[in-house]
C-alpha cells in the first residue's frame, strides 16, 4: 500500500491569515502562534499576509475572495466566538465554519478553521496559548501539512 500523507517540510508559496478583529485580546495571541509556526517551519515573514476583518462573520467571505486570487498556497482563518445569554453565538459560529468550508471547497485551496467557538472567556484565553496550547499554531500546521499535501497529490 502507497500511503500519501502532508509533511511539515518548508512549503512554496504565501500564506493568508484572516483575522477578526472582535476579540483581539484572544484573536492577536492566535495569530501571533499561527505566524511562529509559519516562520519557524521556514515560511519567510514577508510571505505571509495578515488580512483583518471586524469580526467572526466576516471570516469566510475573506477567504473565499483570498483563496480565489491563486496567490496564497493556504487561508488560514482565525478569530474567537464566545458564548453570550442569546443565540448570536449560534447564528455567527456557525456561519463562520460555513463561510470557511466553502472558501475550502470552491477554491481547491487549504482553507483552515482556527475559529474558536467557547462557552466563556476562560475557556478562549485557555485555547489562545495557556493551558489548551494556542488553536492559531495548531491551524497553522494542518495548513502546512495540507500545502505539502496538495504538492505531492498534483494540485
Amino acid at each position: 500500500m502507497n500511503i500519501i500523507e502532508g509533511d511539515f517540510a518548508t512549503p512554496k508559496g504565501r500564506f493568508a491569515i484572516v483575522a477578526g478583529r472582535f476579540n483581539s485580546f484572544v484573536v492577536d495571541p492566535l495569530v501571533a502562534g499561527a505566524r511562529d509556526v509559519l516562520v519557524r517551519h521556514g515560511v519567510a515573514d514577508d510571505a505571509i499576509d495578515l488580512i483583518r476583518v471586524p469580526g467572526a462573520w466576516e471570516i469566510g467571505l475573506a477567504a473565499h475572495k483570498i483563496a480565489q486570487s491563486g496567490k496564497y498556497a493556504a487561508v488560514i482563518g482565525l478569530g474567537a466566538v464566545i458564548r453570550g445569554s442569546t443565540p448570536h453565538f449560534d447564528y455567527v459560529a456557525g456561519e463562520a465554519a460555513k463561510g470557511l468550508a466553502q472558501a475550502a471547497y470552491v477554491s481547491g485551496v487549504p482553507v483552515l478553521f482556527g475559529v474558536l467557538t467557547t462557552d466563556s472567556i476562560e475557556q478562549a484565553i485557555e485555547r489562545a496559548g495557556t493551558k489548551a496550547g494556542n488553536k492559531g499554531a495548531d491551524a497553522a500546521m494542518v495548513a502546512l501539512e495540507m500545502v505539502n499535501l496538495y504538492a505531492k497529490l498534483g494540485s
